[in-house]
């Protein structure tokens, strides 16, 4: 029987991390008419019969570029910058309502960037605006901070307007680490922050790592994991380094490739991470994602109801997702529309009364099929085989790319069914990827992926 490290080893290639399917690298770019995303977006609300979206919110800027970081970006000290932009969202929100009509917001989520960056002031009137007559009861509100600049008044406002969850960016606490991925924060800082965040209201706290980072060690990775331990968050996203710097350019070139731990390293740090955190009770939830069993992630998890969209995991399941804000992606499931990554040009659509939409990609039936088998696969652990894939050429090709798979007892197929082994879960990503069309022929020309684990 091959051993946790071995099979790591054999399954740790390049491949998608399924925020969506197809993958951004896949999508066709298609000429987005908003005319035509309007129709497509208003069908998919409409046939739900309930006006609910979900809400994604991206405020990119930080005061510091942090070389570990992948996201998309604006590094600035200028504050100034705040109150125009969040004014762009707001008329970019009202756009949308004036095309769609009145809309419920049944899950808002604030990514950066870092939120953080903006005073509770300005936060918290723009909030108000954007949630209007959308009941804080019945809407999932959450927003991802960095700790340094998380303050007190930040967390009373958050909370106050119906803010229960927050997410915490660890990645590691050994200073050696936070001085080469330019992230310094101390133990005390951090359970200074998690422990107001309680006292302030919040039930679920999440604390984000990062295992591959420049300069870890095994005993330094240790002590980041006991220490996260200590202060027992609600939620621990466990994540893998994607060293990318052909996507991103200098932003992760703040040390050398050679400060890295190697493949086998890297793979030892993530193996000592998932006993600890099973060890210490902790549920695996889909991909890279614990919690607590009491959480309500790790109950709809057990329930089947699991969702999974560009926010990430979430218990709600929406037939719609809007993106607000430079670069934000939006979701009408039979398509997918972005917007521009340029501040200047997100500012002027705004001002002429435009959505700043300027990319997208309209789904084909197979491409909405296999896009349900993934994201079952990644919720559930399991799906069925849609009779739009049963195309016995696809399914041939879907039988070769697991034979491994269930050679090593990490997926079993059934005659309309696939399902993943508990000893498969570390590989979900490589099960997504052979039901994955785009990528049955596929060569790397240049590298797309970081590696899957």
């Amino acid at each position: 029987m091959k051993t946790l490290d071995t099979l790591i080893q054999k399954y740790n290639v390049p491949g998608p991390r399924y925020t969506s399917y197809p993958t951004v690298p896949f999508w066709k770019d298609e000429p987005m008419s908003i005319d035509v995303w309007i129709d497509r977006l208003s069908k998919q609300i409409n046939d739900s019969h309930s006006k609910e979206v979900s809400v994604y919110i991206h405020l990119p800027f930080c005061e510091s570029l942090c070389t570990f970081c992948g996201c998309h970006k604006r590094v600035t000290k200028n504050h100034g910058i705040e109150i125009p932009y969040l004014n762009g969202v707001e008329r970019e929100w009202k756009l949308y309502l004036s095309l769609l009509g009145q809309l419920k917001i049944k899950e808002l989520h604030l990514g950066g960037g870092t939120p953080t960056f903006f005073s509770s002031e300005n936060l918290s009137r723009f909030l108000t605006s954007i949630l209007g007559t959308s009941s804080i009861d019945s809407t999932s509100l959450s927003i991802e901070a960095h700790p340094n600049s998380t303050t007190d008044e930040h967390l009373k406002s958050l909370n106050k307007l119906g803010f229960k969850r927050i997410s915490f960016g660890i990645q590691d606490y050994n200073p050696v680490v936070q001085k080469a991925i330019h992230r310094i924060q101390t133990f005390n800082q951090i359970k200074d922050v998690h422990q107001k965040a309680k006292t302030f209201g919040f039930t679920s706290i999440n604390h984000d790592l990062v295992y591959g980072l420049p300069f870890q060690t095994m005993d330094g990775w240790i002590d980041t994991i006991n220490k996260t331990l200590e202060l027992q968050p609600e939620r621990i996203a466990l994540y893998s380094y994607a060293h990318v710097p052909w996507i991103k350019g200098n932003g992760q070139r703040g040390f050398q490739d050679m400060d890295l731990p190697k493949n086998v390293e890297k793979l030892v740090l993530y193996q000592e991470a998932l006993e600890r955190l099973t060890a210490a009770g902790y549920v695996s939830v889909g991909m890279d994602h614990f919690s607590l069993p009491s959480d309500e992630l790790a109950i709809a998890m057990k329930l089947g109801k699991l969702h999974r969209n560009f926010m990430g995991y979430t218990i709600q399941s929406t037939s719609a997702s809007i993106g607000l804000g430079m670069s934000a992606i939006s979701d009408s499931w039979t398509s997918y529309a972005q917007n521009t990554k340029s501040l200047e040009e997100y500012l002027e659509s705004i001002n002429k009364g435009l959505l700043p939409i300027v990319k997208g990609h309209f789904l084909t039936k197979k491409e909405m099929a296999i896009r349900k088998v993934i994201l079952n696969l990644m919720c559930t652990y399991s799906t069925e085989i849609p009779e739009e894939l049963s195309n016995e050429q696809y399914l041939s090709n879907v039988k070769k790319r697991l034979a491994e798979l269930i050679s090593d007892d990490l997926v079993s197929w059934h005659e309309k069914s696939v399902s993943v082994t508990s000893k498969g879960l570390p590989f979900i990503r490589n099960v997504c990827m052979a039901f994955d069309s785009d990528l049955i022929d596929f060569t790397y020309q240049k590298p797309l992926f970081s590696t899957t684990i």
